[in-house]
């Protein structure tokens, strides 16, 4: 059973490195979480490693102007690996002829890796960083294109595996709920970010250039999601702290507050086995 820690400086000691989620733990998209990247930041005063880890469809310095703009400042962390960075590889691997699924400003993922941009229907595969508009669109409004590439079987790598991202306070699809709606339809779909192993490599190979080596049970993982940061970080075998005021809080809030007997039914749910909880990092 997960136990309830006040603060993180309670368990830091225990370990080198901490992989920590972003969107969700640092902040919601709009509005920093102060506090977490104080305490990110005290951690690595005490000596740990800290990389961040984002299922973040952008490549690392694209997130980290952003993290800037938003007001979470360099020294909350070393290094960020991003799943727009491991995805990179997908893309290069495949297909030459590439139809940019998302907004214009994702198109870096796609930059420098000898593919052609094309149109839908000249693509050989579809990156899907996100929606065209995700403030009003859901997958289902792309149904005659998606059913258009599975006729082709045109495969989708998915840039973001994320379903939904609070932004504000506001819950807004993300590149996953694509994916998804895609495998529905019979749809091939290729993932590396969260909950797939790729991102995690390169995260512990990040983590070790930056220390030398260290053993995995001296890593902490810390996320809100349940699909990604929990079941990734719990699959590949690390310890997690999970932050239960994030995109799944509804599932157990009483009067405001996380209600402990609800949480530890709700994990048992998922069956998910977070070593840590708190609400938010602090």
């Amino acid at each position: 059973m997960a136990k309830r820690i006040g603060s993180f400086a309670e368990i830091t000691s225990q370990y080198d490195a901490v992989f920590c989620d972003v969107w969700g733990v640092l902040h919601n998209g709009v509005d920093p979480f102060p506090k977490a990247a104080a305490a990110l930041e005290a951690a690595r005063g005490e000596g740990l490693t800290v990389v961040l880890i984002t299922n973040s469809p952008r490549i690392a310095p694209l997130v980290v102007d952003q993290l800037r703009h938003i007001g979470i400042q360099d020294g909350a962390y070393d290094r960020i690996i991003t799943s727009g960075d491991v995805t990179r590889g997908l893309i290069a691997e495949g297909p030459k002829k590439v139809f940019l699924l998302g907004p214009e400003r994702d198109i870096a993922i796609i930059e420098g890796l000898g593919v052609e941009r094309v149109d839908a229907a000249e693509a050989e595969s579809v990156v899907c960083t996100g929606f065209f508009d995700d403030e009003k669109e859901v997958p289902e409004d792309y149904t005659a294109m998606l059913k258009e590439f599975q006729s082709r079987n045109v495969p989708m790598i998915c840039a973001n595996p994320d379903l939904v991202v609070e932004r504000g306070h506001k819950m807004i699809p993300c590149a996953g709920a694509m994916a998804a709606y895609y495998n529905q339809l019979g749809g091939a779909t290729r993932i590396a970010g969260k909950p797939h192993t790729p991102i995690y490599e390169a995260v512990l190979e990040t983590a070790k250039e930056l220390r030398g080596d260290f053993p995995k049970s001296r890593i902490l993982a810390i996320g809100d999601g349940m699909p990604t940061d929990v079941r990734g970080a719990l699959d590949y075998g690390l310890d997690l702290l999970y932050i239960s005021g994030g995109i799944h809080a509804n599932e157990y809030t009483l009067n405001g507050e996380t209600d402990e007997a609800i949480l530890h039914a709700y994990l048992e749910r998922e069956k998910a086995t977070p070593k840590w909880w708190m609400p938010r990092l602090a």
